[in-house]
């Protein structure tokens, strides 16, 4: 299933994307889309059977913004430097375990809204990365199978990253990865049914039209199954929890100098095979 919320910012309503690409309204059967729904199977079941019927009312996607398709997200754990052609591009060595850092819920918007340079930034980066969202507690997962079996579903994220915040400015990588709108994610959350290989998905951004990033989750360096498993080692992993697991090569961070950083006026679009397309204009904060 492509699940996503529609409507004004903070009165997103829930939705579904059918097989044959209509809107379809889910509000008689879900308050949102979130972490109740996605660690409720009943729930999801009377979704896919209703979906199956055409029995759901058709929504006019005609000026329907588009929200982030997960609402009250828990906590966003991001992994640093997990593609090997990323390691290469900034020379970079290869960790030997996942880098984790986190981003806050609050940095998330939908996937076609404005993001903003932040005021003082010269460094402001692209990063397309595969989001897993989490759809059963997990603590201490044994192996990658009980890792994938907690995953409810993939996404599209957004990364962005202010790259003199983030190394220059002395601490971790928080002041360059949690500024405001720094996280569009979807347009849909798409079931793991519909993913059967996390590793086997290109991965593109453009900025202005110009192709920037174009690679493949089989470049990680610990994929998905692995990233969830080591994450669920130092933290619980619940419901609603996203999981931003790395960009592939491509970013400004790694080209020559003048490194291209993003401007206001700048348009970034980005996807993920299967999981939808984004496209954000920048604009000062």
């Amino acid at each position: 299933m492509k699940l996503l919320r529609v409507g004004p910012a903070g009165a997103e309503r829930p939705a579904l994307l059918d097989q044959d690409g209509t809107l379809r309204d889910l509000s008689a059967l879900t308050p949102d889309i979130d972490g109740p729904l996605l660690a409720d199977t009943d729930a999801l079941t009377r979704i896919r059977t209703a979906a199956a019927d055409s029995t759901l009312p058709a929504l006019d996607p005609a000026d329907l913004r588009v929200g982030p398709p997960l609402g009250r997200i828990g906590k966003i754990v991001c992994i640093g430097l997990n593609y090997h052609d990323h390691a290469r591009e900034t020379g970079a060595a290869v960790p030997e375990e996942p880098i984790l850092f986190m981003k806050a819920p609050d940095t998330v918007v939908g996937p076609d809204d404005t993001v903003l340079v932040p005021r003082g930034s010269l460094k402001t980066d692209w990063e397309v990365e595969l989001a897993v969202v989490i759809g059963r507690e997990l603590r201490y997962a044994a192996d990658e199978t009980e890792a994938l079996a907690a995953v409810a579903g993939y996404a599209v994220s957004h990364d962005v990253s202010e790259r003199a915040f983030q190394i220059e400015r002395g601490g971790q990588w928080d002041k360059g990865k949690n500024c405001e709108t720094f996280n569009p994610l979807g347009p849909w959350l798409v079931t793991a049914d519909e993913i059967p290989d996390p590793q086997a998905l290109g991965l593109r951004l453009w900025v202005n039209g110009d192709l920037k990033q174009d690679g493949t989750t089989a470049e990680q360096i610990f994929p998905v199954a692995e990233v969830v498993r080591y994450v669920s080692q130092f933290m619980t992993l619940y419901p609603g929890d996203v999981i931003n697991t790395g960009t592939p090569a491509g970013v400004a961070l790694g080209r020559p100098e003048p490194k291209p950083y993003l401007r206001a006026g700048d348009v970034v679009e980005l996807e993920i095979d299967g999981l939808g397309h984004q496209r954000q204009t920048l604009k000062d904060a």
